[in-house]
Protein backbone atom coordinates (compact mmCIF):
# COMPACT_ATOMS: atom_id res chain seq x y z
CA UNK A 1 0.00 0.00 0.00
CA UNK A 2 2.81 2.42 0.95
CA UNK A 3 4.66 1.61 -2.31
CA UNK A 4 1.51 2.29 -4.39
CA UNK A 5 0.92 5.58 -2.58
CA UNK A 6 4.54 6.65 -3.17
CA UNK A 7 4.27 5.94 -6.92
CA UNK A 8 0.97 7.85 -7.11
CA UNK A 9 2.53 10.87 -5.43
CA UNK A 10 5.52 10.77 -7.82
CA UNK A 11 3.26 10.65 -10.88
CA UNK A 12 1.12 13.52 -9.61
CA UNK A 13 4.25 15.58 -8.85
CA UNK A 14 5.64 14.88 -12.32
CA UNK A 15 2.45 16.00 -14.02
CA UNK A 16 2.40 19.03 -11.78
CA UNK A 17 5.95 19.96 -12.84
CA UNK A 18 5.19 19.56 -16.55
CA UNK A 19 1.96 21.50 -16.17
CA UNK A 20 4.09 24.58 -15.43
CA UNK A 21 5.91 24.30 -18.78
CA UNK A 22 4.95 26.22 -21.91
CA UNK A 23 5.28 24.95 -25.51
CA UNK A 24 7.99 27.55 -26.21
CA UNK A 25 10.31 25.97 -23.63
CA UNK A 26 10.81 22.93 -25.87
CA UNK A 27 11.16 24.79 -29.18
CA UNK A 28 14.33 26.21 -30.68
CA UNK A 29 14.96 28.22 -33.84
CA UNK A 30 18.75 28.29 -34.29
CA UNK A 31 20.92 27.19 -35.93
CA UNK A 32 18.81 26.95 -39.05
CA UNK A 33 19.74 23.92 -41.24
CA UNK A 34 21.28 24.97 -44.57
CA UNK A 35 19.08 24.89 -47.66
CA UNK A 36 20.12 22.09 -50.02
CA UNK A 37 18.46 21.79 -53.43
CA UNK A 38 17.90 18.16 -54.51
CA UNK A 39 18.98 16.97 -57.94
CA UNK A 40 16.32 17.35 -60.62
CA UNK A 41 16.34 13.67 -61.54
CA UNK A 42 16.88 10.50 -59.47
CA UNK A 43 20.58 10.13 -58.67
CA UNK A 44 21.46 13.67 -59.73
CA UNK A 45 23.80 15.53 -57.39
CA UNK A 46 22.27 17.93 -54.87
CA UNK A 47 23.47 21.52 -54.68
CA UNK A 48 26.06 20.94 -51.93
CA UNK A 49 27.67 17.84 -53.45
CA UNK A 50 31.28 17.58 -54.56
CA UNK A 51 31.27 16.17 -58.09
CA UNK A 52 34.00 13.55 -58.28
CA UNK A 53 33.23 12.40 -61.82
CA UNK A 54 30.82 14.20 -64.15
CA UNK A 55 31.68 12.25 -67.29
CA UNK A 56 34.32 14.60 -68.62
CA UNK A 57 37.67 14.05 -66.87
CA UNK A 58 39.61 12.70 -63.89
CA UNK A 59 40.76 16.04 -62.52
CA UNK A 60 39.61 15.07 -59.00
CA UNK A 61 41.64 11.83 -59.00
CA UNK A 62 45.19 10.48 -58.98
CA UNK A 63 46.55 6.95 -59.21
CA UNK A 64 48.23 5.11 -56.35
CA UNK A 65 51.52 6.84 -57.25
CA UNK A 66 49.87 10.29 -57.04
CA UNK A 67 50.12 10.67 -60.81
CA UNK A 68 47.47 11.15 -63.52
CA UNK A 69 45.35 7.99 -63.79
CA UNK A 70 45.36 5.84 -66.93
CA UNK A 71 41.74 4.79 -66.61
CA UNK A 72 39.63 5.47 -69.70
CA UNK A 73 37.08 8.26 -69.99
CA UNK A 74 34.81 7.87 -73.01
CA UNK A 75 31.23 8.95 -73.77
CA UNK A 76 30.69 10.15 -70.22
CA UNK A 77 31.81 6.84 -68.70
CA UNK A 78 34.90 6.03 -66.62
CA UNK A 79 36.30 2.52 -67.15
CA UNK A 80 39.11 0.70 -65.43
CA UNK A 81 42.16 0.04 -67.58
CA UNK A 82 43.15 -3.31 -66.05
CA UNK A 83 46.67 -3.48 -64.75
CA UNK A 84 47.15 0.25 -64.23
CA UNK A 85 46.25 0.26 -60.53
CA UNK A 86 43.53 1.86 -58.48
CA UNK A 87 42.63 5.53 -58.31
CA UNK A 88 41.97 7.78 -55.32
CA UNK A 89 40.51 11.21 -54.77
CA UNK A 90 42.80 14.17 -54.29
CA UNK A 91 40.54 15.34 -51.49
CA UNK A 92 40.29 13.51 -48.18
CA UNK A 93 36.95 12.61 -46.60
CA UNK A 94 35.44 11.46 -43.31
CA UNK A 95 31.71 11.15 -42.60
CA UNK A 96 29.98 11.34 -45.98
CA UNK A 97 27.13 10.47 -48.29
CA UNK A 98 28.39 8.90 -51.53
CA UNK A 99 26.55 8.21 -54.77
CA UNK A 100 28.21 6.03 -57.41
CA UNK A 101 26.96 3.99 -60.36
CA UNK A 102 28.78 1.01 -61.86
CA UNK A 103 28.41 -1.42 -64.72
CA UNK A 104 30.01 -4.84 -65.01
CA UNK A 105 31.77 -5.80 -68.25
CA UNK A 106 30.73 -8.81 -70.31
CA UNK A 107 31.34 -11.91 -68.18
CA UNK A 108 33.02 -13.96 -70.95
CA UNK A 109 34.16 -17.15 -69.22
CA UNK A 110 34.82 -15.61 -65.82
CA UNK A 111 33.00 -16.54 -62.64
CA UNK A 112 33.08 -15.74 -58.96
CA UNK A 113 35.58 -13.13 -57.84
CA UNK A 114 37.04 -12.84 -61.35
CA UNK A 115 33.81 -11.43 -62.81
CA UNK A 116 33.33 -7.69 -62.75
CA UNK A 117 35.40 -7.26 -59.61
CA UNK A 118 36.26 -3.86 -58.19
CA UNK A 119 35.82 -2.17 -54.83
CA UNK A 120 34.81 1.13 -53.30
CA UNK A 121 37.22 1.83 -50.47
CA UNK A 122 35.88 4.34 -47.97
CA UNK A 123 38.82 6.17 -46.40
CA UNK A 124 41.11 4.00 -48.58
CA UNK A 125 40.78 0.90 -46.40
CA UNK A 126 37.15 -0.16 -45.85
CA UNK A 127 35.83 -1.98 -48.92
CA UNK A 128 32.29 -2.13 -50.21
CA UNK A 129 32.37 -4.85 -52.86
CA UNK A 130 31.67 -4.23 -56.53
CA UNK A 131 31.03 -7.47 -58.39
CA UNK A 132 28.84 -8.92 -61.10
CA UNK A 133 25.89 -10.36 -59.18
CA UNK A 134 24.01 -11.79 -62.17
CA UNK A 135 23.87 -15.54 -61.47
CA UNK A 136 27.45 -15.45 -60.19
CA UNK A 137 28.12 -17.72 -57.21
CA UNK A 138 30.85 -16.75 -54.75
CA UNK A 139 31.37 -16.48 -50.98
CA UNK A 140 28.59 -14.30 -49.61
CA UNK A 141 30.85 -11.91 -47.67
CA UNK A 142 32.56 -11.17 -50.97
CA UNK A 143 29.50 -10.78 -53.22
CA UNK A 144 28.14 -7.49 -54.52
CA UNK A 145 26.84 -5.38 -51.63
CA UNK A 146 29.05 -7.03 -49.02
CA UNK A 147 31.50 -5.33 -46.71
CA UNK A 148 34.40 -7.37 -47.95
CA UNK A 149 35.22 -10.39 -45.78
CA UNK A 150 33.08 -9.03 -42.94
CA UNK A 151 29.39 -9.28 -43.71
CA UNK A 152 27.07 -10.37 -46.51
CA UNK A 153 24.42 -8.01 -47.92
CA UNK A 154 20.85 -8.26 -46.67
CA UNK A 155 19.78 -9.01 -50.25
CA UNK A 156 21.22 -9.44 -53.74
CA UNK A 157 19.81 -6.31 -55.37
CA UNK A 158 21.94 -6.53 -58.52
CA UNK A 159 19.80 -6.50 -61.68
CA UNK A 160 21.46 -7.84 -64.85
CA UNK A 161 24.93 -7.81 -66.35
CA UNK A 162 25.39 -4.84 -68.66
CA UNK A 163 22.91 -2.66 -66.75
CA UNK A 164 23.91 0.26 -64.54
CA UNK A 165 23.82 -0.47 -60.81
CA UNK A 166 23.30 2.37 -58.34
CA UNK A 167 24.96 2.58 -54.92
CA UNK A 168 23.95 5.15 -52.31
CA UNK A 169 26.29 4.94 -49.34
CA UNK A 170 26.07 6.60 -45.92
CA UNK A 171 29.36 6.46 -44.04
CA UNK A 172 30.28 7.30 -40.47
CA UNK A 173 34.03 7.30 -39.95
CA UNK A 174 35.68 5.60 -36.97
CA UNK A 175 36.70 7.87 -34.13
CA UNK A 176 39.96 7.60 -32.20
CA UNK A 177 40.63 9.28 -28.87
CA UNK A 178 43.36 9.62 -26.29
CA UNK A 179 46.25 7.29 -26.94
CA UNK A 180 44.78 6.47 -30.35
CA UNK A 181 42.22 4.21 -28.71
CA UNK A 182 39.14 3.39 -30.78
CA UNK A 183 36.20 5.36 -29.37
CA UNK A 184 33.58 4.37 -31.94
CA UNK A 185 33.79 2.01 -34.93
CA UNK A 186 33.03 2.90 -38.53
CA UNK A 187 29.40 2.43 -39.52
CA UNK A 188 27.88 2.09 -42.98
CA UNK A 189 24.44 1.99 -44.54
CA UNK A 190 24.22 0.96 -48.19
CA UNK A 191 21.34 1.11 -50.65
CA UNK A 192 21.79 -0.78 -53.94
CA UNK A 193 19.26 -0.02 -56.67
CA UNK A 194 16.85 1.37 -54.08
CA UNK A 195 17.11 -1.67 -51.80
CA UNK A 196 18.76 -1.54 -48.37
CA UNK A 197 21.63 -4.04 -48.34
CA UNK A 198 23.64 -2.83 -45.30
CA UNK A 199 21.74 -1.39 -42.33
CA UNK A 200 24.02 0.63 -40.01
CA UNK A 201 26.63 -2.11 -40.03
CA UNK A 202 29.48 -1.46 -37.58
CA UNK A 203 32.78 -2.51 -39.10
CA UNK A 204 35.23 -4.65 -37.14
CA UNK A 205 38.18 -2.88 -38.76
CA UNK A 206 39.74 -2.69 -42.23
CA UNK A 207 38.86 -5.26 -44.92
CA UNK A 208 41.94 -7.36 -45.76
CA UNK A 209 41.97 -10.17 -48.32
CA UNK A 210 43.91 -12.36 -45.87
CA UNK A 211 43.62 -12.16 -42.10
CA UNK A 212 41.27 -10.53 -39.65
CA UNK A 213 40.08 -6.92 -39.60
CA UNK A 214 41.64 -4.43 -37.22
CA UNK A 215 41.70 -0.69 -36.69
CA UNK A 216 44.74 1.50 -37.12
CA UNK A 217 44.29 5.14 -36.01
CA UNK A 218 43.84 7.59 -38.87
CA UNK A 219 42.16 10.82 -39.87
CA UNK A 220 40.36 11.79 -43.06
CA UNK A 221 41.60 9.82 -46.09
CA UNK A 222 40.89 9.62 -49.85
CA UNK A 223 38.10 7.60 -51.40
CA UNK A 224 39.62 4.84 -53.53
CA UNK A 225 38.36 2.74 -56.46
CA UNK A 226 40.06 -0.60 -57.03
CA UNK A 227 41.60 -2.09 -60.16
CA UNK A 228 41.03 -5.83 -59.75
CA UNK A 229 41.80 -6.77 -63.33
CA UNK A 230 38.42 -6.29 -65.02
CA UNK A 231 37.12 -3.29 -66.98
CA UNK A 232 34.33 -2.23 -64.61
CA UNK A 233 32.78 1.12 -65.59
CA UNK A 234 31.59 3.99 -63.39
CA UNK A 235 29.57 7.16 -63.83
CA UNK A 236 27.82 9.90 -61.84
CA UNK A 237 30.08 9.92 -58.77
CA UNK A 238 29.38 12.57 -56.15
CA UNK A 239 29.91 12.96 -52.43
CA UNK A 240 28.61 15.13 -49.60
CA UNK A 241 30.58 15.87 -46.46
CA UNK A 242 28.48 15.23 -43.37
Amino acid sequence: MKKTLFLTICIVCSFGAFAQWTPAQTEWYYPVPPKVTPGKTPGAAPSDAIILFDGSDLSKWVNDKDQNPEWIVKDGVLSIKPGTGGIKTKEHFGDCQLHIEFRSPAPENYNGQNRGNSGIFLMSQYELQVLDGDNNETYVNGMVGSIYKQTAPLANAYTRNGEWQVYDIYWKAPKFGTGDELESPAMITVVLNGILVQNNYMLKGHTPYIGLPQYTPHGRLPLMLQDHGTAVSFRNIWIRNL
